[in-house]
């Protein structure tokens, strides 16, 4: 099995994920100060309390997802989480390529665009669907396999195109 790092934060990421953190903070504060004390509605400052944990938990839900590295092991690549890893069959492993322009103009059907990583469902011209675990877009690698295309970001990209053809 050989391990990868996951690339270091692209600045985009760095700033959508500070960006996202505060504000997702500063709802969670506004809606907490807004909630009417001393009310006679029945459950209205546990159900105010309640409203104003949500933001602040997407936050700590998407940082339990971040790419933290990648392992290659025979027939799977796993992606490292944070306290899991997510397994991603590599039977019928066409092709492994390291393309910097790889998320160029990608639009995100479903998943996360920024907050603590690049993960999920995106769509783009050129490669069409794929699924994402990426933390750089620059040092992305994209794998072909016959039924879907995903796209991470290992550190040493080149390294890692040279032990996947080499395990294929």
């Amino acid at each position: 099995m050989r391990r990868f790092r996951a690339a270091p934060w692209s600045n985009s990421l760095k700033a959508t994920s500070l960006a996202g953190s505060a504000i997702l903070i500063a709802v969670g504060y506004a809606i907490a100060t807004a909630i009417p004390h001393g009310t006679r509605a029945p459950y209205a400052e546990g159900f105010g309390a309640l409203i104003a944990w949500v933001p602040p938990l997407v936050g700590l839900l998407a940082l339990l997802f971040v790419v933290r590295g990648y392992e290659l092991a025979p027939g799977e690549l796993r992606v490292k989480r944070l306290l899991w890893s997510t397994c991603v069959p590599l039977a019928g492993l066409r092709e492994v390529s390291a393309d910097p322009e790889a998320m160029t103009g990608s639009l995100r059907l479903f998943g996360n665009g920024g907050l603590f990583s690049f993960t999920g469902l995106f769509q783009s011209r050129t490669l069409g669907r794929y699924r994402a675990f990426v933390t750089d877009p620059k040092c992305a690698v994209v794998l072909v396999l016959e039924r879907r295309l995903v796209v991470i970001s290992p550190e040493d990209p080149e390294g890692f195109v040279a032990a996947a053809r080499g395990q294929g």
